[in-house]
């Protein structure tokens, strides 16, 4: 029995996935999340063996998510599933473990043939996502510019102006445990190891003015 799990913001689309997965024999939805937090729980309570993450989930980004998910469950694999079909995006998620990255315009030919991939622990990227896959690893290409989603981007530009996790919990209506995660997420990725640091990369980075 393939175990999966499904996680995006939009009940349109977790209805549909749930449709066409449903018409498989021996797989089993073991759990379905509209939110970061929600999917990651999930996932920790009901070790699926694929995850389906939106990449645009609230209060925790589907990458974020899928590292979490990588980090504690080993066996589970993680499809990102998305609109965005951006280099950026795609390194990012391979950063995190990702082995699969489905546009959800492709999800009815391609979604089945994906978990079909991952769950014999084989990479499936679609044709648009291999491009930009390859395109992310060009000479021009800098690993820190990488690194930061526009979510983490934002909240290095609050810390670096002196902002505290609560001001910033409030400013952009999250959780403060949500500033917290991708506070740790930001450090980790850019190998800092404190604020004052982050300033100095936001300052070099010119994402705030010196």
């Amino acid at each position: 029995m393939v175990r999966i799990l499904i996680a995006d913001a939009y009940e349109v689309v977790r209805a549909g996935v749930q449709g066409l997965i449903q018409s498989q024999r021996n797989w089993e939805i073991v759990a379905v999340a509209s939110d970061g937090n929600e999917a990651i729980k999930q996932a920790w309570a009901t070790e699926p063996d694929v995850a389906i993450v939106d990449y645009e989930l609230p209060l925790v980004n589907g990458i974020e998510v899928a590292r979490q998910i990588r980090a504690r469950l080993r066996k589970t694999e993680v499809l990102i599933f998305t609109t965005n079909e951006d280099e950026t995006v795609v390194a990012q998620a391979l950063q995190s473990g990702v082995r699969g990255y489905l546009l959800k315009s492709d999800a009815n030919r391609e979604l089945i043939t994906a978990i079909e991939a991952l769950v014999a622990h084989k990479p499936f990227f679609t044709a648009k996502v291999s491009d930009a896959l390859l395109r992310s690893f060009g000479p021009r290409t800098s690993r820190r510019e990488l690194a930061l989603s526009p979510r983490e981007r934002q909240i290095v530009q609050l810390i670096a102006e002196g902002y505290s996790s609560k001001r910033i919990a409030k400013l952009l209506n999250i959780g403060l445990r949500t500033v917290d995660i991708h506070r740790a997420a930001i450090l980790r990725k850019l190998n800092l190891s404190s604020s004052a640091a982050l300033v100095r990369y936001a300052v070099r980075n010119k994402i705030i003015e010196p």
